[in-house]
């Protein structure tokens, strides 16, 4: 099968979608992708068909680093769901950052036969915190070696974190949303009160 084109360039700019909905996507034991949802065909700017038979590193994004899926397939394989954040890559190469919750499918005899993605775009907060992180490894990666940067990911995690990946992740994720959400709330009080005050105090023609 043929590969979709790879971006030419890359390009410093946010696809626009709806982050409120669910990007799903399914693989196989070898992350060839057997499903995609519509969510994921815009986002990506691929088609269904295009991303059918496809390596799902077709959208991974070169500022991320090799070791963060490694520490994915490492927790797959060992039959554990993982959760990670991903900056990924779209066809015309924007960018999109989102929380995957990976989980094993398994077939009738409950053996493992592939895993089920599902994405959520992440609160800013999320990115400016493990952005400089992902910047460290992939540096590292590039002057040292993959190795290199695996333990200076591992000693990270143990020392500054005190967590797993996975840990590290989800807490991040729900810290960040409970921040967001609290600053939407006190916006919209604060847009409430200077209605109130025009009603009240403001002038009128």
């Amino acid at each position: 099968m043929q590969t979709p084109p790879i971006p030419r360039q890359i390009i410093d700019e946010e696809v626009k979608w709806d982050k409120t909905k669910t990007i799903v996507s399914k693989t196989d034991l070898y992350g060839t992708i057997l499903y995609a949802n519509d969510v994921f065909t815009q986002v990506c700017e691929y088609s269904a068909i295009e991303l059918v038979g496809e390596p799902h590193n077709i959208i991974r994004h070169p500022d991320m680093p090799k070791v963060a899926f490694k520490a994915l397939w490492d927790a797959l394989k060992k039959g554990e769901n993982f959760h990670a954040i991903v900056k990924n890559l779209t066809r015309t190469g924007r960018f999109y950052w989102v929380i995957t919750d990976f989980t094993i499918d398994k077939d009738e005899n409950g053996e493992p036969c592939g895993y089920t993605a599902r994405r959520k775009s992440v609160p800013e907060g999320v990115v400016t915190k493990i952005e400089p992180l992902y910047k460290t490894l992939l540096e590292i990666e590039k002057l040292k070696g993959e190795k290199a940067s695996e333990l200076y990911f591992d000693a990270y995690l143990k020392e500054e974190v005190g967590k797993t990946y996975n840990e590290f992740v989800v807490d991040l994720f729900e810290e960040e949303s409970q921040k967001e959400k609290y600053q939407k709330e006190e916006n919209n009080k604060s847009n409430f009160k200077r209605g109130l005050n025009w009603f009240f105090f403001g002038d009128y023609e």
